[in-house]
């Protein structure tokens, strides 16, 4: 695979910030693009880093309402509105400085990784500061303001791709992306997350949810038990993913690669360990090479151990993508642990590898979660 790969860095995108008790942290990106700085991996001959300029209102406005749009940077710029209309106020999704442009420069970094792949001036794309899933067409939710990964596709069928096939790791579901693409046979959507109705936002996700009237089993959704360990999930992934995905042929690959799966994150109950995102990041990359002309182009999303653990799962993952994995040592470089450390207030951990968690019986009930899934799709 001697493919080029493009490592999207926007520091702009630092001011997508709700807040110093807020859980999305900004630094959670930055200390990933510090960690992949450390390790070398941007500085191999393969990989290119990119830039990104702010989504346009007319690129943001193929997913999003100009009303909302409108809204967005008006509260953004301190207007008085009723802007809880369109999801902003106390809570998930509160009112910061300059969330429009916040929003359009991560909507923007995810064009750019797209176009990129898009025009074969890289194979493989990866925007950390991307992957806001929830945001709807007219409004904010879930900590999104706009929906970069939907943003993306939609660049990318504007501008030729037939099929586009989305797959999200996300702890959360992925219900913008879904939404937005619900009757669009050209877009599949697959979603492997955390699933307790009523319990779990946004609580959407179950098996019955297939696409709309236009485009009947377009959408794709795993909805797993809390406490499901790296085993269960590693079998729904490669059960259920590489199979759905090559029977749809897309011309690219979109994945939406969320960590708060992590068994440590603060706002969810699954149990994985970096082993998975190792393990699902192999699987992914060959898939894009199987299935969808190598074309990847990857997002990060959620994960609220800002420190302990997302500069390692991504960083995880884009070694995968630039074809280094193999090369990349166990240890962290110790001036990265020591600032991580300093930043978090807290030790970091030395190492990618982790380990294993204990048995737990969700693991059995994810696996009837699979069977059942797979007799549905494949009869």
């Amino acid at each position: 695979m001697g493919e080029r790969i493009g490592l999207v860095v926007a520091p702009e995108a630092r001011i997508y910030d709700h807040g110093p008790q807020h859980p999305l942290r900004p630094d959670r990106v930055l200390l990933t693009w510090d960690l992949i700085a450390a390790t070398g991996l941007d500085a191999r001959q393969n990989v290119e880093v990119l830039g990104a300029v702010p989504a346009t209102r007319d690129g943001l406005a193929r997913v999003h309402t100009p009303a909302f749009i409108d809204a967005t940077e008006r509260a953004g710029h301190g207007e008085d509105g009723d802007w809880s209309a369109f999801g902003y106020g106390p809570g998930d999704n509160p009112i910061f400085t300059d969330m429009h442009e916040a929003g359009a420069i991560v909507a923007g970094a995810s064009i750019a990784a797209a176009k990129a792949v898009w025009h074969s001036h890289v194979t493989h794309a990866f925007n950390a500061a991307g992957g806001l899933h929830h945001a709807m067409p007219a409004r904010a939710s879930g900590f999104c303001v706009y929906d970069d990964p939907a943003v993306a596709i939609a660049w990318l069928l504007d501008h030729g791709a037939q099929r586009v096939a989305y797959v999200d790791v996300d702890v959360h579901h992925g219900d913008g992306v879904q939404a937005i693409f619900w009757n669009e046979p050209r877009v599949l959507t697959i979603s492997l997350h955390e699933y307790e109705p009523y319990l779990f936002f946004p609580g959407t996700g179950d098996l019955g949810e297939r696409g709309g009237p236009d485009a009947p089993g377009s959408a794709i959704n795993v909805p797993l038990p809390a406490n499901t360990g790296d085993d269960a999930w590693l079998e729904a992934l490669n059960t259920i993913v590489p199979r759905a995905v090559a029977d749809f042929a897309p011309d690219v690959l979109v994945t939406q690669l969320g960590c708060d799966t992590h068994a440590t994150d603060p706002l969810a109950q699954l149990r994985l360990t970096t082993r998975s995102y190792r393990e699902a990041a192999a699987v992914l990359h060959r898939l894009a090479h199987d299935a969808a002309y190598g074309r990847w182009v990857a997002t990060g999303g959620g994960g609220y151990q800002w420190a302990r653990v997302v500069p390692r799962a991504w960083t995880l993952y884009f070694a995968e993508m630039a074809n280094a994995a193999h090369d990349l040592p166990d240890a962290l470089p110790e001036a990265w642990v020591e600032r991580a450390g300093d930043r978090a207030g807290e030790p970091v951990p030395s190492t990618f590898s982790e380990p294993a968690p204990e048995p737990h019986q969700a693991d059995d009930e994810a696996r009837r979660v699979i069977a059942k899934l797979a007799d549905i799709l494949w009869p």
